[in-house]
């Protein structure tokens, strides 16, 4: 049974991160469209150029983008980590420790589950390993074998 679930690895990580980035994604068109009732129920939109919340918005729309397509995925991962952890230390965490208390909970786990990305990359069914596959097979050189985990 082990082996089948580390040969599945790469598929459910592929998933994983398109659904990540999807609902990421999703918290940038609240923001900056309105959509799904926008930031205050009604269809309001973040302010633009308004400090931190256009600007996380954008993060969020753009990476949360790149991240589901799988393209560029560990660069957009990275830079949305560090949005999420500056939303959770500059926003949430002065109004309580706990993010269960501070209603961080999401920039914390948004935080965590893109710095996993950086680490893991965009599994399968990612256009980055799309287009290093094309690469490859355009030089004639194999491509290159990533493995997912150690």
């Amino acid at each position: 049974m082990n082996g089948r679930l580390t040969s599945a690895q790469p598929y459910v990580l592929g998933l994983f991160r398109m659904v990540v980035g999807l609902l990421f994604a999703c918290h940038g068109a609240v923001s900056l469209f309105g959509l799904f009732g926008g930031t205050d129920g009604t269809g309001g939109t973040v302010e633009t150029g308004v400090w931190p919340g256009w600007y996380a918005a954008v993060i969020e729309l753009v990476g949360g983008s790149l991240v589901l397509l799988g393209l560029a995925t560990r660069a957009a991962a990275f830079i949305s980590s560090g949005a999420m952890a500056y939303a959770y230390f500059k926003v949430h965490q002065p109004e309580a420790l706990w993010p269960i208390e501070n209603h961080g909970e999401s920039a914390a786990m948004y935080c965590w589950v893109m710095f996993l990305l950086i680490f893991t990359g965009s599994g399968a069914f990612g256009l980055d390993r799309l287009l290093a596959r094309r690469a490859s097979a355009r030089e004639g050189r194999p491509a290159e074998q990533t493995p997912v985990a150690a």
